[in-house]
């Protein structure tokens, strides 16, 4: 008999999801996020191999990082100042003496058949990342920020999955195996409501923004610099915590949304059914936006954790601590409340440019010259337009800031209008050089000579005799219709406002 790994009962059909607000509603989410995190360091964390993304396989592995009987690691001095520096950017307390321990287990990426990593000692402990989500400030408690080595990296070849399961056979690449890897892990969050899954993704962005402005790692997530491992669980308002599943490896910051709002809403299916949650791992199913069940973590496993033996401890001096505290950059949250003051801009505004990737393109874009107003109008307005039609970054969709601060200025300078503006952009955009030898080189400056405007006006006032004659009757705001037939008639060249001139004075 086929037994459900959900409810223990014989199996059937996996329990309906549950409606998200009628979830929500009824049960209190806790949630809680453990990143792992590459750091940027030129080489491995005990060995002396380059960390190299997209080498050939199994070309950036040594006796070291491969575990050959013989070999000894050399901690990377590197990688524990970019630890204290995560650690201090979260308001940890560090550590003046800790270790590194050795976590046994079996997997074919894991070459040592043991990972070097941090247990009951780490480095940084008792921090906090405050973050702001649907106007409300939400402070995440960082439990930890531990230091350990990468495993290497399985491929499944054959089967629909690309998991192990009815795979044809297995390729294991050791590149990886030995890279410096921080994990972040937060206390429980609870008290979140409906926005957990909102509260999730601001805190990954947020880390994520942190560690770009610390230079610590190029966080990645699609290369798998970044990971995160999401835990869920629910309970009935008012109820001890519930059982918690950890989804593992979500590779975007959507994905950890999708990820916490479908496990809320399957396991308030399992709990109106009157089944109950398992402890263990899943995985997202990045097509469907769905979760599904990995191994279980009910019994607790032996990992015969014991302190390295072939490490010293490590004893970061109070001294070096507070250097690399006083030299940590302007810290992302700072920099927003700067640029928000300095630019004269809503909480909102703000938000808006976050969201949208914006803010370090309208700062560059100010800085090559142009107003703030200006830049947040093109970068947000045309450009994000561009990059949403081809399902790119903003800062992919392939102009420069400095070349947005030229289109603006020549907008300003009256070089331009906005709709010139955009066919410069897109001639930008198919390489035909700087906006200015296009501006020359197409003839798309604005016409506003008095003789070549005079005759398109004649023309379009001698084509409208209706208008014209309610314009001469003082009905000026029939103007438009031949402001509109004078741009049409120069391809949109036309000075509007100069045009608008000229037709009053003929027809006054």
């Amino acid at each position: 008999m086929t037994v459900s790994a959900t409810t223990g009962s014989p199996a059937a059909a996996a329990p309906a999801l549950v409606p998200y607000d009628d979830a929500v509603a009824r049960y209190e989410p806790v949630i809680g996020l453990e990143t792992h995190v590459e750091l940027g360091t030129m080489t491995k964390m005990f060995c002396g191999c380059r960390t190299v993304f997209g080498a050939e396989p199994n070309s950036a592995v040594c006796p070291v990082c491969l575990g050959l009987p013989g070999s000894l690691p050399v901690t990377n001095r590197v990688a524990i100042e970019y630890t204290i520096r995560i650690g201090l950017a979260l308001h940890c307390d560090i550590s003046a003496w800790c270790r590194f321990a050795r976590k046994n287990y079996f997997y074919p990426d894991m070459p040592k058949d043991y990972q070097i990593s941090q247990y009951d000692e780490p480095l940084c402990t008792d921090g906090w990342l405050d973050i702001e989500v649907d106007g409300q400030p939400v402070r995440i408690g960082i439990e930890r920020v531990h230091l350990e080595e990468d495993t290497g990296k399985s491929l499944h070849v054959g089967g629909a999955t690309g998991r192990i399961h009815g795979a044809d056979y297995s390729l294991v690449d050791y590149n990886r195996a030995g890279i410096p890897l921080v994990e972040v892990v937060t206390k429980p969050v609870p008290g979140t409501g409906a926005l957990a899954p909102d509260v999730a993704r601001a805190y990954v962005t947020e880390l994520r923004e942190l560690l770009r402005a610390l230079g610590v790692s190029d966080v990645r997530m699609e290369e798998g610099s970044l990971r995160c491992d999401v835990n869920t669980s629910i309970a009935p308002a008012g109820a001890d915590w519930g059982t918690r599943t950890e989804t593992k490896n979500v590779n975007s910051l959507r994905s950890v949304e999708r990820a916490v709002r479908f496990e809320i809403q399957r396991q308030a299916g399992v709990l109106d059914a009157g089944g109950r949650i398992i402890q263990e791992t899943r995985h997202f199913q990045e097509a469907a936006g769905t979760t599904t069940a990995g191994r279980s973590k009910e019994e607790a496993q032996d990992y015969r954790y014991f302190p390295e033996p072939d490490l010293v401890p490590l004893a970061p001096s109070r001294e070096w601590v507070e250097e690399l505290r006083a030299a940590l950059p302007e810290l992302p949250a700072d920099r927003r409340a700067r640029l928000q003051a300095d630019w004269g801009l809503s909480a909102l505004d703000m938000t808006a440019l976050a969201n949208a990737g914006a803010l370090d393109l309208v700062e560059q874009t100010v800085a090559a010259g142009t107003t703030p107003a200006d830049a947040r109008k093109w970068w947000l307005g045309e450009l994000a337009r561009r990059a949403n039609e081809s399902g790119t970054e903003l800062a992919a969709v392939g102009v420069t800031p400095a070349q947005v601060a030229r289109v603006a200025a020549l907008v300003s300078a009256g070089t331009l209008n906005d709709k010139l503006a955009r066919q410069v952009l897109d001639f930008v955009l198919a390489g035909e050089g700087e906006p200015d030898e296009i501006v020359a080189a197409r003839g798309l400056a604005v016409v506003s000579d008095d003789g070549a405007l005079t005759a398109a006006v004649d023309e379009a006032i001698a084509a409208n005799p209706d208008i014209a004659a309610k314009i001469r009757d003082g009905k000026t705001a029939a103007a438009g219709a031949l402001v509109g037939a004078v741009m049409k008639a120069t391809r949109g060249q036309a000075d509007a406002g100069r045009a608008r001139e000229l037709i009053l004075e003929r027809l006054g």
